[in-house]
């Protein structure tokens, strides 16, 4: 840092990208930048996340390499760049407070328990610096207690949520920020801290995030196409939205021109699970409906390897968990199929899944996984009832019935070598029954 002591004594502001890596349409970007001072960009790779994660991991390359894109572009056209650190937030921040004559921090919102807590902590450490901490609402259209009953209380059920979220959304100014033309607002200096994957303890990973499609075409025909696997006409836009790649009002702008409300829906799914999270954070850990805390899971470990390894002897399971493992994503329709069946036929508990899919999963995100798994497992919000229990085979019949899903995954099905069924459907049906009964009832 050496070589901009001499501007040190010049007020700064700093925006510090998290789950919204991309320079346009950035609220608290596009704030920063309106600023009266220039704007140092930081990202900071938390080691308290960082050490938790497999060192090939995909997610943080996909990170990493849009940040370096990103530092490309500013470099290139606004003799800037963004500075990256590695460790702790906190620490981070000490060193950026002794470094430079800050103003103030901006950031966008993050809504997961751990999050919260860090920002809590951030903002106590610049509040005592005099120091401001503003943060915007960036990756949902509307968060905390925008959507709430008449009495002030959360939707705990989609579809009245969804109803008065379309309603409110009416008068709502969905606006687009054009960061662009205050880009010249950022520092003047091209050669900020920058790192390698190795450098944060990390290697390249051979799995790619794929890129995105949201067509007019994809969006019409999602209805229809988006419950068969084989078809893969999902939008990829998981990961995307998860780290903030693209805009949430872009994605929402586009979905509202198609006359199909399907994938509109899917996306104010996304924010009903994020709020269930930030309203109720102990559904991180613990079920939503507490009495499903009281279920005798068996949690047997053989079976839960065999249940990830994609070789329970029920292919359309298989198939989901191997394509999971072979590329970091599956398609909805199967994660909730493998999700009952780890819950339901084999009564193992849902945090297990929940934990195997946060590790693999390209676009895991804790509240919608977090809301998914508690549904399948009938613990959470506007859950599946406990007596929902998907048939592994007749779903082949309704959703794969070309076998092509399952031919692509495993090839191996129908040949001697493929596993005997794990387990039998009736009586691991009526074994999941009694134990859900004794436990809820």
């Amino acid at each position: 840092m050496e070589n901009i002591r001499n501007n040190m004594n010049q007020p700064i502001n700093i925006f510090w990208f998290r789950r919204d890596l991309r320079l346009d349409d950035n609220v608290g970007f596009y704030e920063a930048l309106k600023s009266d001072c220039p704007v140092l960009p930081i990202f900071i790779f938390d080691s308290e996340i960082l050490d938790k994660l497999p060192k090939e991991d995909a997610r943080v390359t996909f990170i990493h390499h849009t940040l370096q894109n990103m530092r490309t572009a500013v470099q290139n056209e606004h003799d800037s760049s963004i500075a990256m650190y590695h460790g702790k937030p906190m620490e981070v921040f000490k060193q950026l407070i002794k470094d430079y004559t800050i103003k103030s921090v901006f950031t966008n919102h993050d809504y997961e328990p751990y999050a919260k807590k860090r920002d809590d902590e951030v903002n106590e450490l610049l509040t005592e610096n005099n120091i401001e901490f503003k943060t915007f609402k960036d990756q949902v259209i509307f968060e905390k207690n925008e959507v709430v009953k008449g009495d002030g209380k959360p939707y705990v059920v989609y579809t009245p949520f969804m109803k008065i979220w379309k309603e409110k959304f009416k008068t709502h100014n969905l606006e687009i920020f054009y960061t662009n033309s205050y880009l010249d607002n950022l520092v003047k200096h091209s050669r900020l801290p920058n790192l390698t994957l190795p450098d944060i303890g990390f290697s390249e990973s051979e799995q790619k995030i794929a890129d995105y499609t949201v067509t007019p075409t994809l969006i019409q025909d999602y209805e229809a196409t988006r419950n068969f696997p084989a078809k893969d006409s999902t939008s990829r836009l998981g990961p995307h939205l998860r780290f903030g790649t693209v805009s949430i009002r872009k994605m929402v702008k586009k979905a509202i021109a198609e006359k199909n409300e399907i994938f509109w829906q899917e996306l104010i799914w996304r924010e009903f699970f994020i709020q269930i999270l930030w309203h109720f954070p102990h559904t991180a850990k613990d079920a939503f409906k507490s009495k499903y805390d009281r279920i005798e899971w068996r949690n047997n470990e053989d079976e839960f390897k065999l249940w990830c390894a994609g070789k329970t002897g029920y292919p359309l399971v298989d198939a989901g968990m191997r394509q999971l493992n072979e590329t970091g994503f599956m398609h909805n329709r199967v994660r909730m199929l493998v999700g009952s069946f780890l819950c339901k036929h084999l009564l193992i508990d849902w945090r297990w899944g929940e934990a195997y899919f946060a590790e693999k999963l390209h676009d895991y995100d804790m509240a919608s996984n977090i809301g998914n798994w508690q549904w399948v497992a009938g613990s959470g919000v506007d859950a599946a009832p406990y007596f929902r229990i998907f048939n592994p085979t007749t779903q082949i019949d309704k959703f794969d019935k070309n076998l092509e899903y399952i031919n692509k995954w495993v090839p191996d099905f129908q040949e001697l070598t493929y596993p005997n069924k794990m387990v039998d459907h009736k009586m691991a049906r009526e074994r999941c029954l009694k134990t859900y009964k004794e436990a809820v009832s």
